[in-house]
Formats: structure tokens, C-alpha cells, sequence
């Protein structure tokens, strides 16, 4: 049997739902002829037969027909029917909604791998589409971006970008180059004398005040994608602090619930333990630490706790963010030697706790907090938001009202399409011929067409496609 690529068009179906008991789950169907297939293996064959695009069909899947035995009935379903090109891939599909049991999954993806179904590949219903011209390479991979956001600004971010809006921009900035190039090459077949476009410059670049406006562009696009990766992939927040002090008390408060244990008893916590929290929409993971001691306090830890601590300082030297809890009870006398440097660039905030019932005011560089009565924790995390959206670079208003750049390929591209742009004003600015200029505008066009779609290889493809989930 020829091994299943992306380029065939085989009938295929594929679980689009999580696997594991549920109410319902749902199995996708796509390919030329996949209705008249599932008619084989369905109880109301004639029915499905003549159903309408988008329409719904009840009736029970059935097992392989067996010469002398009866039909081997599987499960009670519904089956929405969409007719070409009015469907998800373009193709003629049917999406099969069935009771949500492992068991039962299984026995009907066997059955429709009897009537003449392969499995899907990964992403392989998203690139029928892509194909078929139903999404661009931009929308396609916002499909993905829906599926793992974990925050609901990542959510947002995703829907941007699956509504079309980075198409929008990436192709309002290719049609601006083409309009430049064509009439740069426009120059290379008439003598100059011959030839005077209204309003350019009888020599030089034509267009040029336009690639740069689109310079301008591409770079304000690029600057996105630090801020959106940080939406997407989130940030490791590390709570550190000497035994005591109120991190695990800090680390449930930001969390919401019980998770780390709190005592009164220094050293409870031996090891770190990890919790994802959203924080003005970023997923944050949130590391809560074994108390740090002073150089002359090792001997005071058990050889446990004394692992533990290794493990936190590592940690930090990790960490996108440290959260230094402070006994403001007790003062800053204890941490003098304990108090770790800031790991590289990463934002360090000094967090005076127990601020409810601390003898002192907090010095000016500390935050004051209660991770017993929440006070000052809005305060914190709004901090925290700030402190990564900055770290993580400039492009938050494109991003939140306009288009932005949603996974490492785009970011690659654009930085391809504004290099040759740059090269392009060079030069320009040497005074080079426009046969040396033209290539370097094509190659940003390219670049640029190659972020939707419009300029791709079975390779570029693959790639893409091949990381999506199965379903697709």
C-alpha cells in the first residue's frame, strides 16, 4: 500500500475531538465521494445519499457486512453533510457526532477504515482547505494558534489573525511592492529619455519614498511577534525568598487555590513546584521555591532542603521574571546574604509581605503586599503584565487593534522581506542600476508571498502542515 501524503485526495477521517470518555465526540470526514462511502456503512443509506449541503442525518453506523451474519449495529449518530466547494477543506465532507466513549471511537474509525477511509495525516483537512483556496498559509496556522491558546487574549490574537487580518496587511504590502517592481521593470525596457512616470524622478529608484513607507511597515510588523510569542508560549515567573517568608502563601494567592503547603515550620517547602496562571492574559508559569539561606546558613538545612535550594538558584538563573519574597515582619536583616542578583535582563521585583502586620513601612524599591488578605496583589500582577509586555519588545497597539505576526515563520519572513528592502535602498543610494535593484524588490515580493501562501514548495508545506494536531 503507497504510503499516504499530503498531495492525494483519498477519502480520510480523523477523531477531532480530545480522545477519552465524553458525552459526545466527533469524527471528520473529507475527500471526493466520502458521502457515498459513509452511505455504505450507514442505516439510511438512500437518505445520506440525497442529503442537501449542510444538512444533519439520523440514523446508526453499522459494522462490515459479513456474508450470512446479520449487521453489526455501532452507535447512534448524526451526520452533518457538506457538499463541495461549501465545507471546511472544499471538498465533499461529513463530520460524524457519536457518544464519546473510547471503545465506541474506535469501533467506528475501524469501521470507516473498512469502507474505504485512511487517517488523516496531521493538519491534513486544514491543507485541503489551504489548497482549495478556503485559508491562506496565515489563516491556517491561526487554526493551530486557536487550539493551543491558553489564555483568552491569546484566544483573541488567534481569532485576529483567522478573520484575516495579517493576510490583509502582508497583501496591501505585496501589492505595493509589485506596483514598484512593475514599474522599475517598466524602466529597464525603455530608455530614460523615452520614459517619465508622473511624479517619480526621472532617474534613480522609482517609487522610492514607497519602499520606504513599506520599510516602515514591515518593521513595525516584525516588532510584534515578541509580544505575540509571549501571549502564545507565556513566561516562567519564579517566587524565591528565604524559608519562611511567604511564598507558598504568595504562590496559592496568584493561583487562587491551595497547591503549595504553608506552615509556620521554615524549610516546608523542599522543591519547587510549577502552575500555570493567567496574568493580563499571558500564561504565566508560576515556580514556587525552596527558601534561599545565607553562605553561612547551610549548616542549618538537611541535605533534602540543601538539594532543594540548589535546585531554586538554578531555577532563577532560568526564570523570564523573579518575585523576592521579603518578611516584612521581620525586616531586611535576614536576606542580606540570601538576596540573589537579578538573572540577566529578566524583571526582579522586591515584594514586602506581611505588609498587614510589618512594623515598617516598605523601603521606596519594595512593593508592599499580604499574600494572607490580598493586599496589593491586583497591584502585583497588573506589575508583572507590564514588566514582560516591556521586556518582550514594542508592538502592543498593532497587536491589540491591527495586524500582527502569529508564529516564528511569519517573523523569518518579514525579516527577509525588510533585509532586501534595505539592500534595495542601498542601493539605490550608490546610484547602482535598476538591473542590480529589481531582484532585490523580487525578492522581498516573494518573501512576503510566501507568508500567505502565494509563493510555497511541497516542502514549506509539510513542514507547516505536519505540526498541527491530528483532525485538522
Amino acid at each position: 500500500m503507497p504510503k499516504p501524503c499530503y498531495g492525494d485526495e483519498n477519502p480520510i477521517a480523523a477523531l477531532a475531538t480530545a480522545p477519552g470518555e465524553s458525552a459526545l465526540a466527533l469524527i471528520r470526514c473529507s475527500g471526493a465521494g466520502c458521502v457515498e462511502l459513509l452511505s455504505k456503512v450507514f442505516s439510511r443509506p438512500v437518505k445520506l445519499r440525497s442529503a442537501g449541503g449542510n444538512s444533519v442525518v439520523h440514523g446508526w453506523i453499522q459494522g462490515p457486512r459479513n456474508e450470512g451474519s446479520p449487521l453489526f449495529l455501532v452507535d447512534e449518530v448524526l451526520i452533518s453533510v457538506y457538499r463541495a466547494p461549501r465545507s471546511y477543506t472544499g471538498e465533499e465532507g461529513a463530520d460524524i457526532s457519536c457518544h464519546g466513549g473510547i471503545a465506541t471511537v474506535r469501533a467506528l474509525m475501524d469501521v470507516l477504515r473498512t469502507a474505504g477511509f485512511r487517517d488523516s495525516l496531521p493538519g491534513e483537512f486544514s491543507f485541503r482547505g489551504f489548497m482549495n483556496g478556503k485559508l491562506d498559509l496565515t489563516r491556517s496556522e491561526s487554526v493551530m494558534e486557536l487550539v493551543q491558546a491558553r489564555t483568552d487574549e491569546g484566544r483573541r490574537h488567534a481569532v485576529a489573525r483567522l478573520s484575516g487580518r495579517l493576510r490583509e496587511e502582508v497583501s496591501a504590502l505585496k501589492g505595493s511592492l509589485l506596483e514598484i517592481l512593475a514599474e522599475t521593470e517598466l524602466h529597464l525596457d525603455y530608455d530614460e529619455t523615452e520614459l517619465s512616470l508622473p511624479g517619480e524622478a526621472e532617474e534613480g529608484l522609482p517609487g522610492r519614498e514607497r519602499v520606504e513607507g513599506v520599510l516602515k511597515r514591515l518593521r513595525t510588523l516584525a516588532g510584534t511577534w515578541g509580544r505575540e510569542r509571549l501571549y502564545q508560549e507565556g513566561a516562567l515567573a519564579v517566587i524565591a525568598g528565604r524559608p519562611n517568608a511567604g511564598k507558598s502563601s504568595l504562590f496559592n494567592a496568584l493561583l487562587g487555590e491551595d497547591r503549595s503547603i504553608v506552615t509556620e515550620i521554615p524549610g516546608t517547602t523542599r522543591d519547587w513546584i510549577e502552575a500555570t496562571v493567567s496574568i493580563g492574559g499571558i500564561p504565566l508559569r508560576l515556580a514556587d521555591t525552596a527558601g534561599l539561606r545565607g553562605a553561612g546558613e547551610s549548616g542549618a538545612a538537611d541535605q533534602v532542603e540543601r538539594i532543594g535550594i540548589q535546585k531554586s538558584r538554578e531555577l532563577l538563573e532560568q526564570a523570564d521574571l523573579v518575585l523576592y519574597v521579603i518578611d516584612g515582619s521581620r525586616g531586611l536583616r535576614d536576606d542580606k546574604d540570601a538576596l540573589p542578583t537579578a538573572p540577566g535582563t529578566a524583571p526582579f521585583f522586591l515584594l514586602w509581605n506581611k505588609a498587614d502586620i510589618a512594623p515598617d513601612p516598605p523601603p521606596g524599591a519594595f512593593l508592599p503586599l499580604s499574600a494572607k488578605t490580598g493586599q496589593g496583589l491586583a497591584e502585583l500582577c497588573g506589575a508583572i503584565a507590564g514588566a514582560l509586555e516591556r521586556r518582550a519588545g514594542p508592538g502592543g497597539e498593532l497587536s491589540r487593534d491591527g495586524a500582527a505576526l502569529g508564529t516564528e515563520r511569519q517573523k523569518e519572513l518579514v525579516d527577509r522581506a525588510a533585509a532586501a528592502l534595505e539592500e534595495t535602498l542601498n542601493l539605490a543610494n550608490r546610484g547602482e542600476a535598476l538591473e542590480l535593484i529589481a531582484p532585490c524588490l523580487r525578492e522581498a515580493v516573494d518573501a512576503l508571498g510566501e507568508i500567505t501562501g502565494e509563493v510555497s514548495t511541497a516542502e514549506i508545506l509539510e513542514t507547516i502542515f505536519s505540526k498541527f494536531c491530528v483532525g485538522k
